[in-house]
């Protein structure tokens, strides 16, 4: 961004990535930063960086007025389906410059790049591009011929091209000497019921009564409280595995947690595996590239091999240190041969601040050890 040096920078990013921009330009930039909601355009100042997010951004028309603007997009794979109105939308701004950042532009298939090479510059039409790159057979579905993608070809052509376009595509381990395991803490905005019942000890939501009357009973709802009860964290995982198709385990405490990751697994079309009090059921995890694993502490944070994933989110901390470090060892294990990623969702100014504190000094988080931080 410094060496083009724009008047104007439009970051488009998901809605639980806002605040972390907002901190990044904050630290590293000297520019005004304007969080968008409905501004009239002619109102921002040069020297800015207008931010907002990809289910806002298409209903803006006035952004289309935008001139002389470096566009950043943050994991650009989610403008990949070009019929999206968000696509639609990004597709027609006219940027003085282009910046796409993504792990995963492509989710291995070349033929979702197509909408991203468009904003580069590369004006070719998606049926050349199919007919040049892509190999593909039709099949019938309800008596109509529908081609499918079975492969690529002239793919070290279509790389020269990429790079002609500024797009080159490295490996992580041919970019950074990682260390084995890398934990990412994700900050998750806290709720105005959290608060509420922390200081009173009750609260009422959706017709259902929590009464902290004891140290166990409010620590149990806190808990829940960032999880269970807080849509924030919920989006916030949704960003997550819509911007990745690896393969995720996720580790949970309560049934009512799995229900809540299951219904977001399946609006987004994830197949999922598990491992809980009920039963185990790990065929989606053996043969779905993409698949999501839901683990209860109690039943699979030991004596089982994950090491098909290299990923783990911690949707809500466990109190026990020993199920917190071996379930770690889920994934880093003899075998691993890849740099194995842990997140951590941990909602700001709570309960679960505390407890990742006690549990990395390989410590239980008790009652009597609640009694003393947070009464």
């Amino acid at each position: 961004m410094k060496k083009l040096n724009t008047p104007y920078n439009l970051l488009i990013c998901q809605k639980s990535k806002i605040k972390d921009w907002e901190e990044h330009f904050k630290s590293y930039y000297d520019l005004e930063i304007i969080i968008f909601k409905n501004q009239p355009i002619e109102s921002i100042p040069q020297n800015s960086v207008i931010i907002i997010n990809y289910d806002l951004v298409w209903r803006r028309k006035q952004l289309q007025k935008l001139k002389d603007f470096t566009l950043i997009l943050d994991e650009s794979q989610y403008i990949k389906n070009e019929t999206s109105n968000r696509a639609k939308f990004i597709l027609s701004l006219n940027p003085a410059n282009v910046i796409l950042l993504s792990g995963t532009p492509t989710g291995g298939k070349y033929e979702e790049l197509w909408s991203q090479l468009r904003l580069l510059g590369w004006n070719i039409s998606k049926s050349s591009f199919y007919n040049h790159y892509t190999i593909t057979e039709k099949i019938d579905v309800g008596g109509f011929k529908i081609p499918v993608v079975k492969g690529y070809k002239n793919v070290d052509r279509l790389k020269e091209k990429l790079k002609s376009h500024g797009a080159v595509f490295m490996k992580t381990e041919e970019v950074f000497d990682l260390p084995e395991q890398i934990e990412t803490l994700v900050s998750v905005a806290n709720t105005a019921e959290y608060k509420k019942f922390k200081k009173e000890r009750v609260i009422t939501i959706d017709s259902e009564t929590l009464t902290g009357d004891t140290a166990l009973t409010k620590l149990l709802y806190l808990r829940q409280l960032t999880s269970i009860y807080n849509s924030n964290k919920h989006q916030v995982l949704k960003d997550i595995f819509e911007s990745s198709n690896d393969r995720f385990v996720i580790f949970y405490n309560f049934k009512r947690e799995f229900e809540i990751i299951k219904n977001i697994c399946f609006k987004i079309d994830r197949p999922i595996s598990y491992i809980n009090g009920d039963g185990t059921d790990l065929e989606n995890y053996e043969n779905k590239s993409n698949s999501i694993t839901l683990v209860q502490y109690q039943s699979g944070a030991s004596g089982v091999n994950l090491q098909k994933a290299n990923r783990i989110i911690y949707f809500s901390l466990p109190l026990s240190s020993e199920f917190w470090m071996q379930s770690k060892k889920r994934i880093h294990r003899i075998g691993q041969n890849r740099t194995c990623f842990y997140y951590y969702l941990i909602t700001e100014n709570s309960i679960e601040e505390k407890i990742l504190e006690v549990l990395k000094q390989r410590r239980d988080f008790t009652v009597e050890l609640f009694e003393k931080v947070m009464l």
